[in-house]
């Protein structure tokens, strides 16, 4: 009908392609920064609970026997939960070296996440 106004099909599937042209470029940066969010997150806890764990060495002469043990005794809040596993009980505590003249339970923690970081390195081993 003359006088009638509007878009051809044609013009519709342009723009179309231009937006997913769009947010194929920009998925990938989204999901490689919330990548890096949880990997922050994962240091910043991990520093948090090893500062945590030196402090109860150095106050009271051994290594805690397990994350519940820092809570109680008021060294952290609560145990953080891990951003990779979404879980708070997925870490991993590790005893202290056999050379150790300090005794305990736990020496150090580690995320229970698999997979590697974006520097390469296993979860496990930061």
């Amino acid at each position: 009908m003359p006088g009638q106004r509007g878009f051809t099909l044609i013009e519709l599937i342009v723009v179309f392609a231009i937006i997913a042209l769009l947010a194929s470029l920009a998925t990938p940066r989204y999901h490689r920064t919330v990548d890096q969010a949880r990997e922050v997150s994962l240091r910043t806890s991990l520093n948090v609970m090893r500062d945590a764990i030196d402090k109860y060495a150095a106050d009271r002469g051994q290594y805690p026997e397990s994350l519940d043990e820092l809570v109680q005794r008021g060294y952290l809040r609560q145990i953080p939960e891990d951003p990779l596993t979404g879980s708070r009980h997925s870490w991993q505590m590790l005893p202290p070296p056999a050379d150790s003249a300090v005794a305990g339970g736990m020496a150090d923690v580690r995320s229970g996440a698999t997979g590697r970081g974006q520097n390469g390195l296993p979860y496990g081993q930061w």
